[in-house]
């Protein structure tokens, strides 16, 4: 499998699973890349596994959500070296990382269902929510709270430049799910009625706060001047080793897409994606791996790493 094809089966998992995380969808194409290629040392292994991220990440899905993913692949490999034993051949190395791969993989389509049972519980009936974008964690948050906890209303943010909040709003009301699709600009009129917010996010990083759609930051500020709980729901495989301390330390890979990088000239003229919301703007964060203070996040990191 070479670069073109890298891609090419990268954008095919994506396509034909519009549900699956970019992250994900970057392990199963690591995971072909590896099974398809021989190598004889893991070290060689390796190396051309952060060079085929490397092409990953230069696609036009989130940048740092996909590295998230393959930094935990990576981890693999070198555990997986040591599981394998020096003695054994590269082959052997490489089935045990095949198949702790699926494993990983299988955990992965299982988390959201799992962050959903956990976090439905925190979503009482009659209470108004507001959500930013789409979030397919989220969503499945609310659909199992739908049926478990009885009615609430949910405020959609329209979420430009995309307007990924019309998308969200109509699957909200597939569910038969209460909603008002409101403008970005709306948020801190409507944040005096709202009980909480719950949020997804592109990554989770070290310290605690989140890489998420742009317009995120503004919410977690306006919900922290109202006093208002702010959860994230986002799955373990999103913790990434990354620790900026405001939205200028975020690199332009993740703000932008990278067709947007390698055309224009001038990116102060063109609309960041996403942004860095601080950890105090956090009350919880629900994973698959449990419920966390955005304080535990670097903690855990530590846990999933080492």
């Amino acid at each position: 499998m070479n670069v073109p094809d890298l891609t090419t089966y990268f954008n095919e998992v994506i396509k034909n699973d519009p549900n699956v995380s970019p992250a994900v969808a970057a392990i199963k194409t690591l995971l072909e890349y590896i099974r398809l290629k021989s190598f004889s040392t893991v070290v060689e292994l390796r190396e051309s596994v952060i060079d085929a991220i490397d092409v990953l990440t230069r696609t036009d899905s989130s940048a740092i959500s996909v590295r998230s993913g393959c930094e935990m692949l990576l981890r693999f490999i070198t555990l997986t070296a040591l599981d394998a034993g020096f003695d054994s051949g590269m082959e052997k190395c490489k089935e045990i990382l095949l198949k702790n791969g699926q494993v990983f993989l299988s955990k992965a389509s299982k988390a959201r269902n799992k962050i959903a049972r956990m976090a439905c519980a925190w979503i009482p009936s009659g209470s108004n929510i507001l959500v930013h974008s789409k979030s397919r964690v989220v969503l499945e948050i609310l659909r199992e709270a739908s049926v478990k906890n009885g009615t609430f209303h949910v405020y959609v943010c329209q979420s430009a430049p995309d307007n990924s909040g019309m998308s969200m709003m109509e699957e909200l009301t597939n569910f038969g799910i209460k909603c008002t699709l409101i403008l970005d600009s709306a948020v801190g009129a409507v944040m005096e009625k709202v009980d909480f917010v719950l949020l997804g996010a592109e990554a989770v990083v070290e310290s605690g706060g989140i890489i998420n759609k742009i317009g995120t930051s503004t919410i977690g500020l306006c919900a922290k001047m109202l006093n208002k709980p702010v959860y994230v729901a986002v799955e373990s495989f999103k913790f990434v080793r990354f620790y900026p301390l405001n939205n200028r330390d975020i690199p332009d890979e993740y703000k932008y897409k990278y067709s947007t990088i390698s055309t224009v000239k001038d990116l102060e003229k063109e609309h960041p994606l996403i942004d860095y919301t601080q950890p105090s703007f956090l009350t919880l964060l629900f994973t698959d791996i449990g419920i966390f203070t955005p304080s535990a996040v670097s903690d855990e990191l530590v846990k999933l790493y080492l």
